[in-house]
């Protein structure tokens, strides 16, 4: 069965979505899956804190509900913070993924302990909440940052360049995989774990914007969607 796909971008800023990017990240879909794109209004330029994710959260939940009311499958919150998507389930009656539930559930069946390397130490606080609302403390390990800007992501050389001591750094931490924790970390997780391997760890590296896109059209095509007594409507006011 084919399978429509509503990305959601949730941020303004236009970086990290040329055409280029989109072939990429499709070659992980069916190729009867469609991927359209839509990115909120208003809001921050990128996502690297607490206050970014809160200012752009409302615009994402609206697009959501757009995107549910045009009939797709799934959505696809781009982002791996996840803003918006526990409110947004509350709101539609289709699977709803942010960046990261995803990619810590892959990660789970890969290895025991997962370190997640980020891009500014601004964004580790989110993450650490996450992992906390996932339960998922004893899985993980210390998160750490390459201390590069979202807008900067484009360059991949200087971002494998930046990841690879940071991954070998959470491995020293006790880290069997490695997920990338940015959903603009994409085509560089074959060549970090390539590079890893060349240094004798043996370790799977995880890249959220695949895993993601992967479990909406799974859900999708299960037919499955999120618990109604998780994420129950919200009351009329």
């Amino acid at each position: 069965m084919s399978v429509r796909i509503k990305q959601v971008v949730p941020v303004t800023g236009d970086f990290l979505l040329d055409q280029a990017t989109r072939d990429y990240i499709g070659k992980y879909l069916a190729p009867d899956t469609v991927v359209d794109v839509e990115v909120i209004p208003e809001g921050q330029y990128s996502i690297e804190s607490e206050y970014d994710e809160a200012v752009n959260a409302p615009q994402v939940v609206k697009l959501c509900k757009k995107a549910a009311a045009e009939g797709y499958d799934g959505i696809y919150v781009d982002c791996f913070g996840d803003p918006g998507v526990r409110a947004a389930r509350e709101c539609v009656c289709i699977p709803v993924f942010g960046g990261f539930e995803p990619a810590m559930l892959m990660a789970m069946g890969l290895g025991d302990k997962i370190g997640i390397v980020t891009v500014l130490k601004n964004v580790i606080p989110l993450i650490e909440g996450n992992i906390a609302k996932a339960h998922l403390d004893g899985r993980t390990t210390k998160v750490r940052a390459v201390n590069m800007p979202v807008a900067d992501l484009e360059n991949t050389e200087k971002l494998i360049e930046n990841l690879v001591p940071e991954c070998i750094r959470s491995i020293e931490d006790g880290a069997s995989v490695i997920v990338l924790g940015c959903t603009g970390m994409i085509d560089v997780a074959e060549n970090v774990q390539a590079r890893l391997l060349a240094e004798g760890f043996d370790v799977p590296v995880v890249e959220a914007a695949g895993a993601a896109l992967n479990t909406v059209e799974m859900y999708a095509k299960m037919k499955l969607k999120h618990s109604g007594l998780t994420y129950m409507a919200p009351p009329e006011k």
